[in-house]
């Protein structure tokens, strides 16, 4: 193996670990606010918790997208 392609399979490698990673935080979230909102009422805590849960869920998602159309346009 070459260096550029050692490199590279140690890219491709550390990006399929951050993408596990992203997706094991997302599922997180996920559940957490699942069991949010199945309360019938919430605190003034558990309302910002909430709010700050669906940011962090969406950046998440918003990062997993961008890694996989990264990771697309780099295996054409």
């Amino acid at each position: 193996m070459t260096e550029s392609t050692e490199a590279r399979a140690e890219g491709l490698s550390n990006v399929a670990a951050e993408l596990e990673h992203l997706r094991q935080e997302h599922a997180r979230l996920k559940a957490r606010l699942a069991e949010l909102e199945s309360h019938i009422s919430l605190t003034a805590e558990e309302q910002v918790e909430r709010v700050r849960l669906k940011k962090l869920k969406l950046q998440a998602k918003d990062r997993i997208a961008a890694l996989e159309a990264a990771a697309r346009r780099s295996g054409q």
